[in-house]
């Protein structure tokens, strides 16, 4: 008898193993990428990417925890603009951002 509650206890424990491993795993970090025709020194660029911050804080990514924003800055150079459209494809982001036709087609 105490064999077969041994076997028992062994076969419940591998089968409750794989569930305990997925409650113990953190939440997936998505990550954005996001190519900006502006310079990163523009004021206007800070303000767009505090806004896409605060945004995304409302409505519950927090950077670092469980969102990652990638961010390249073109400058309105078209060299740059192709040069950082294959370097966030190549990051296999789960969504990338533009602000704009240019970069749009460069990321095409």
């Amino acid at each position: 008898m105490r064999r077969r509650e041994f076997i028992r206890l062994l076969g419940g424990g591998a089968a409750a193993w794989p569930l305990a491993a997925r409650a113990q795993q953190g939440e997936r970090v998505r990550r954005v990428a996001v190519l900006m025709s502006l310079s990163a020194d523009d004021p206007e660029a800070s303000v767009r990417s505090t806004v896409l911050a605060q945004t995304l804080r409302e409505l519950g990514w927090t950077v670092g925890r469980n969102i990652q924003l990638d961010y390249r800055w073109a400058g309105g150079d078209a060299g740059l603009r192709r040069r950082y459209s294959a370097e966030l494809v190549a990051l296999a982001p789960d969504v990338i951002l533009t602000n704009g036709a240019a970069s749009l087609i460069a990321l095409r």
